[in-house]
């Protein structure tokens, strides 16, 4: 029963985006596979904000710290093409920047 272990998962996390990979076999049986929300998700949540700039570089949207990315970076290391926890909180930090947030210490 995939389909029921897929809307409870779905359920607990109501209105938070999860993408899915579904596969469908020839013999019409199907597999999918449930990844974590995307990082501008969990960016959004950790500033606080509802969308990022409209004009990155030249307006700022907010401001997000060092140990918030790293949080979220622990989050989506199964997702990210990453060796270790450095190097995928500076992929995370590049799409905070992206959105016009300031990164800062703490």
């Amino acid at each position: 029963y995939p389909l029921r272990r897929q809307r409870q998962m779905c359920i607990r996390d109501r209105g938070t985006p999860l993408p899915t990979v579904i596969t469908v076999y020839q013999d019409k049986s199907f597999t999918f596979v449930t990844k974590t929300p995307p990082a501008t998700h969990f960016i959004k949540q950790a500033a606080g904000i509802t969308s990022g700039s409209k004009m990155t570089g030249r307006e700022v949207a907010g401001k997000i710290t060092r140990g918030q990315l790293r949080e979220i970076a622990e989050k989506k290391m199964k997702d990210l093409n990453a060796n270790d926890l450095d190097a995928a909180t500076k992929i995370i930090e590049g799409s905070a920047r992206a959105m016009g947030l300031n990164v800062v210490e703490g």
